[in-house]
């Protein structure tokens, strides 16, 4: 007894590691109370630790007085060093749906390492508790099993893609967390220097200019797990402070980084047992992307495509359609089989996710299972024009119609949402994991809110060579090499080839408003790196959050996070961000509010 209370190694196996050929093994298993029941003078301990639960029999034969009495009187979550004989189960009392389900062990001393207060709520998989209770108390929340799992799920996929980039000859290098403050789409994270008063560092929101440097230094092959920061709104696959697997290269076009990409995917999939994944990759146009799908980030695992009807209703009566025609806009829909029968109502209600997505309204139609057709707008049509719009959609029994007129991007973004929010009341299968590029991303676009052009991806993506000549005068209508790694509907990586010559870097610059002096202010150290014989290159970030979600099968990067920030970018559990003191402010030297 005294040899195991002091014994040098805590214990000799894992709660989830013992099974029928340990039978009659002396062993010793640390780890937390998970259940305990008392089965009239026998007690049965679930000891649970990261592998998973052995059940632990406490006979009062075979223990002292005193540990039988520890174990009456366990709390949930006491943190527990147990010894004592591995035996089989009756046969009766098998659990074939875990590993150590045919195994038990007879306790032969107990020792209580810590006890427990009453957990705040259950640490068991699916409970029912809000997400701000959970990450207020995150230590505990990650004892739970789908916890644990998902973090073995991410080191999984992070070690393996270190594994195969180190195989493909890239180099692991760092670069700076503290940084000079660059527009890159979102508003920094601004740290204040005290040794230079009134100058501030940003945190970068990624590593983009350092990787593109580190070509021109001749590293040739780059890459980083890297930490990436940004001050904006957030969802369920956003966080301020995120991780990416940062990548670049020298001496390559698209279809090499793509290709290399593939690679690298192709062993991660096959590490955490995803096998279904098709390589090559299927690499679909931008324009393909919008006209079919509504978005950049397709998921193509279901239809309900779009469908464009401009054409065939452009002189209808129906004035909405007849007029967005006539005046350079579209009318699109899509067909969402098996909703045909919904109540006007019920259809009606999809109105406000159009109207969410910039639309003013939502015309459809419902052919109902009995033969029905049922739409304020049909009596617009001539027979003709009807026969047309069935034969386009492809219509039968039970089909539903919904339509957007406006803009393209307007008509794109409505339909968009509809198609998913369909294919989830519907219940549409989205089995398995889906894969693709979406390549050939224009260069700009012009951000209304701004009043200015905008790059794309980010101002430092090559233009097609085509392109260069009237850049200037028509930027919208300028392509770049560019290139999104899209998989089950979600952007999951996002990669261009560089621009490697300063004066273009300079051109591309001032078309999204830069001023020569504020192009050497924020960019003269890349301008300069490019002017000393940079080569080509290019590169591609992988939201390492966003791949193991989906690889996880969860709803939200925070569940793949060991610390995550809630929604308004604060942490329960530790008060952060919190107040600083006046003299803290002082020190970087700034007044506070």
């Amino acid at each position: 007894m005294e040899d195991f209370r002091n014994e040098y190694c805590m214990h000799t196996a894992t709660c989830g590691q013992l099974n029928v050929t340990d039978v009659n093994q002396e062993v010793v298993l640390t780890g937390w109370a998970w259940h305990t029941r008392d089965h009239g003078g026998l007690i049965f301990i679930d000891l649970r630790d990261r592998d998973g639960y052995t059940q632990i029999v406490v006979d009062p034969d075979c223990v002292s007085e005193e540990d039988f009495h520890k174990a009456e009187h366990l709390g949930r979550e006491y943190v527990l060093k147990v010894a004592g004989r591995v035996r089989e189960r009756d046969p009766e009392a098998v659990n074939p749906n875990m590993v150590t389900g045919e195994i038990e062990v007879l306790a032969s001393a107990i020792e209580v390492l810590n006890t427990s207060v009453t957990p705040p709520f259950s640490i068991e998989d699916g409970i029912e508790t809000d997400e701000t209770t959970r990450m207020k108390w995150r230590y505990l929340d990650l004892r739970r099993p789908e916890m644990l799992a998902a973090l073995k799920l991410r080191h999984t996929v992070a070690q393996s893609m270190r594994q195969a980039l180190n195989e493909r000859g890239f180099l692991e290098i760092e670069t700076p967390i503290l940084a000079n403050s660059t527009p890159e789409g979102a508003r920094d994270y601004i740290v204040p220097s005290r040794p230079n008063p009134g100058n501030f560092y940003a945190l970068p929101q990624s590593p983009q200019q350092f990787k593109q440097m580190l070509m021109v230094g001749g590293v040739e092959r780059y890459y980083q797990i890297a930490r990436c920061f940004r001050d904006e709104d957030l969802r369920a696959d956003r966080q301020p402070e995120f991780t990416q697997v940062d990548i670049e290269m020298s001496f390559v076009q698209g279809d090499d980084v793509m290709d290399m990409m593939e690679g690298v995917m192709a062993e991660t999939l096959s590490a955490v047992g995803v096998t279904e994944v098709t390589f090559p990759l299927q690499r679909m146009q931008y324009s393909e992307a919008m006209d079919k799908y509504g978005n950049d980030r397709p998921d193509v695992r279901f239809g309900m495509l779009l469908h464009d009807i401009t054409d065939i209703v452009k002189d209808t009566g129906f004035k909405v359609f007849a007029s967005v025609a006539q005046s350079g806009g579209v009318v699109k829909a899509i067909n969402a089989k098996g909703a045909g029968d919904w109540s006007r109502g019920e259809v009606e209600k999809l109105a406000s996710i159009a109207e969410a997505n910039g639309a003013k309204g939502m015309a459809w139609v419902a052919f109902t299972t009995d033969g029905q057709e049922k739409s304020p707008i049909k009596k617009f049509f001539t027979d003709e024009e009807w026969a047309q719009l069935k034969a386009e959609m492809e219509v039968e029994p039970g089909d539903l119609l919904l339509f957007a007129a406006d803009k393209p991007a307007i008509a794109n973004a409505v339909l968009s949402a509809l198609r998913l929010h369909m294919a989830d009341v519907l219940d549409i299968p989205r089995e398995g994991h889906s894969l693709l590029w979406v390549v050939n991303f224009p260069m700009f676009r012009y951000d209304e809110d701004e009043k200015k052009y905008a790059a794309e991806h980010h101002p430092f993506t090559l233009v097609r060579d085509e392109d260069w000549d009237g850049l200037e005068e028509h930027p919208l209508e300028a392509g770049s090499y560019s290139y999104d790694l899209v998989m089950d509907g979600f952007e999951v990586g996002g990669g261009t080839i560089r621009i490697h010559n300063a004066e273009e870097q300079r051109r591309i610059l001032r078309i999204v408003g830069l001023t020569d002096e504020e192009i050497d202010h924020k960019f003269g150290h890349l301008i300069r790196a490019l002017e000393l014989g940079a080569p080509p290159h290019g590169g591609i970030a992988l939201g390492l959050d966003r791949l193991v979600m989906l690889l996880g099968h969860k709803s939200s990067i925070r569940d793949v996070i060991a610390f995550p920030k809630t929604s308004s970018a604060s942490d329960p559990m530790t008060g952060a961000p919190s107040e600083v003191t006046a003299r803290q402010l002082k020190e970087v030297s700034l007044r506070p509010l």
